[in-house]
């Protein structure tokens, strides 16, 4: 017990950077283009919401994860994102081995620029690829050309980088098969030691949506698109990645810890506009809260000194447990009884009874002494599994 109370005190950190180049027309994050004149105002107010937190938040462990993501955390320059993990180093510790994130757009980043940041001390980049063909990401008003991705990919090998993740979207408008798997064979020829998949989704209130509404573009495919899923697991796989989580494949020993921070729903402070926290209150009560979204907002609030907390929510145990569930079972490896059992005193098996049997029993679930996790099948309509799990007043 006492080993996992350790382990649920030493959290991840994550900041977030709400700007990019262009809005991509499938995107529905946080995110403002064209405002570089608010990038100095803006890493200055994070170092006050950085020093108020870190004297606010009890931090019996050094933190173990830091992550920039965004947004484009790479459109900001050397000095912004020094300054950023200066403030962090004065304020928080660090494990030795702490895992050390920055996300970057193609295009945005040079060589010397990746030198800075792996001197710093970010050891691992994760790349908005999305795909490799040129008329598809100027289609979703992307920043960038295949031949930038090449690039960026190449200088951060030469910068020193030697843990790489891709991200590449599938089940576009109009993507067949045969498109998919030339994305997959050309993102295996860059030899990363990550690849982030996702599937489209098209989001309310983004400009894809509204494109799909005037018929300019076709609604995806969504049988092709689990058929693109599958055909990514088995070409991985065939490759030598592991498939550690739903979305996300591995090299053996580069799995994203900052990442699985979320999915084993365990502690995480986050700054910036609109970033969000989970952590436990002088009380030890379980609270989520949401930082304000707009940057400026952001600003003001703490040149003002003030909180620029939006919205706080106090997480009952019955929804602790729940999304320790639903989000464990995102991992391969799925839900440990044995964990499960430590951390809430209750047996799982006895507590979800009733969609246990009734999703091992339609071959979505594997079941053993051990755990609980999602068989292949069920991973393919992870959504459709995952919300059982969820408290009936949710």
């Amino acid at each position: 017990m006492d080993s996992l109370i350790a382990a649920l005190s030493v959290p991840a950190l994550f900041v977030y950077i709400p700007y990019c180049v262009t809005i991509c027309t499938y995107c529905d994050f946080n995110v403002y283009a064209r405002r570089a004149d608010e990038f100095d105002a803006y890493v200055n107010a994070m170092e006050r919401e950085i020093a108020t937190v870190a004297r606010n938040v009890e931090m019996p462990r050094a933190a173990r994860s830091l992550a920039l993501g965004g947004g484009t955390p790479s459109i900001l320059s050397v000095a912004h994102i020094e300054k950023i993990v200066n403030d962090m180093r004065a304020n928080f510790e660090f494990v030795p081995d702490a895992e050390w994130t920055l996300e970057a757009n193609p295009g945005t980043v040079d060589f010397e620029k990746l030198r800075a940041l792996r001197e710093m001390g970010f050891q691992r980049l994760s790349l908005g690829v999305q795909t490799f063909e040129d008329a598809r990401l100027k289609q979703f008003k992307r920043h960038h050309s295949v031949a930038d991705s090449y690039e960026a990919f190449e200088l951060a090998r030469r910068a020193g980088f030697e843990n790489i993740n891709l991200d590449l979207i599938y089940g576009l408008p109009e993507q067949s098969l045969d498109d998919w798997r030339d994305v997959l064979e050309r993102a295996l020829a860059f030899e990363s030691e990550h690849l982030s998949l996702y599937g489209l989704q098209v989001e309310e209130r983004t400009a894809l949506k509204k494109q799909i509404e005037l018929g300019r573009v076709a609604l995806p495919d969504a049988d092709l698109a689990a058929q693109m899923y599958e055909l990514a697991v088995e070409k991985l796989g065939a490759a030598g990645f592991v498939h550690y989580e739903i979305s996300n494949f591995a090299k053996g020993g580069f799995e994203s810890r900052h990442n699985k921070t979320y999915w084993l729903n365990e502690p995480y402070l986050g700054f910036g506009a609109g970033a969000h926290s989970s952590w436990r209150d002088e009380r030890g009560e379980h609270i989520r809260y949401e930082n304000v979204k707009s940057p400026r907002a952001y600003i003001k609030r703490l040149e003002r000194g003030e909180s620029v907390i939006a919205a706080r929510e106090e997480i009952s145990r019955a929804m602790e447990m729940s999304e320790t569930i639903f989000l464990g079972l995102r991992l391969a490896e799925g839900v440990a009884w044995e964990r499960f059992q430590e951390r809430f005193g209750e047996d799982a098996r006895q507590v979800y009874r009733a969609p246990i049997e009734l999703l091992s029993g339609w071959g979505l679930l594997q079941v053993d002494q051990e755990r609980m996790r999602l068989t292949e099948r069920g991973m393919l309509v992870s959504n459709q599994v995952l919300w059982r799990f969820l408290p009936d007043d949710a």
